[in-house]
């Protein structure tokens, strides 16, 4: 019996609609599963990230619950490493809320990027302090995650400090916690310089992160005038084939979350990638 590929969205890929609309959606594309960022779907519901109460959260979780659809990543995507100490301890505030809050959501995974302590791209980035700087801001995370028994799941991202695999192990390494997990987007650890070795590129990832893999993103690309062109799936030169090989047999039924894909690209990239899966 074949495995079925786990297929789920961003929510706020479908913009800001009302609830109920947005649950219709969610379910006419037989979607197991999604994303959920609260401010970005619903942000007059959250006025700040600190101020959601359980009772919010208890809200949207019930609903999508009761609908059928898990909550498998909880988004709450913050600057980890801003160099404005106050900042920085407001987006820490920031997911601990999340993290206190994930279960009444019925998520166990809240999940952030890095972030960059400049502004956008610059090459303080790339330095070993700036790695430091997740270090230490994560290890403050899952030291709050494992008190309410839910996990940190950490995205390397193109021009973060965090923007590469074997640097994602060396921070699974730093911070020995299994509340710690990855959400793997290969997408985002293509450069105009290195997307021509990209077979190479996931496999590594694949390899050297393994069973710490707790959410693939589905997401692809282009290079266009010498920079990264996010385009909907199936659209770009992305090679999802190792991804869904890896899905279908190393970690089945592992979530899939399609990002980036508009609506209107929705129903050609389930196709696109389900015809890949289904050949491997």
């Amino acid at each position: 019996m074949s495995i079925p590929l786990q297929l789920g969205v961003r929510a706020h890929d479908f913009t800001q609609v009302p609830l109920q609309e947005l649950i219709e959606k969610i379910k006419s594309y037989h979607f197991t599963h999604i994303q959920f960022a609260l401010k970005k779907s619903f942000p007059d519901s959250a006025p700040s990230l600190t101020a959601i109460s359980p009772g919010t959260a208890s809200y949207y979780g019930n609903a999508f619950r009761q609908a059928g659809i898990q909550i498998a990543v909880l988004g709450c995507y913050v600057n980890i490493v801003d160099t404005d100490p106050h900042k920085r301890a407001q987006a820490l505030a920031a997911f601990n809320t999340h993290l206190r809050l994930a279960r009444d959501f019925g998520a166990s995974l809240v999940g952030t990027e890095t972030g960059s302590v400049g502004l956008g791209y610059t090459i303080d980035n790339f330095t070993e302090e700036a790695f430091q700087e997740v270090v230490g801001s994560v290890k403050a995370m899952v030291a709050e995650a494992e008190r309410f028994g839910v996990t940190v799941g950490i995205e390397a991202g193109l021009h973060h400090p965090l923007y590469t695999a074997p640097l994602t192990r060396r921070l699974l390494d730093e911070v020995p916690s299994n509340n710690l997990q990855v959400i793997l987007d290969c997408a985002n650890l293509m450069s105009p310089t290195n997307y021509l070795h990209q077979e190479a590129i996931i496999t590594e990832a694949l390899k050297l992160l393994g069973n710490r893999i707790a959410v693939i993103h589905l997401k692809d690309f282009i290079v266009q005038e010498g920079a990264i062109k996010i385009v909907p799936v199936g659209q770009g030169w992305l090679e999802f084939e190792p991804i869904l090989r890896y899905m279908k047999y190393e970690r089945p039924h592992i979530q899939g979350i399609l990002e980036s894909t508009p609506e209107s690209h929705l129903g050609e990239s389930i196709t696109f990638l389900q015809q890949i899966y289904e050949s491997l």
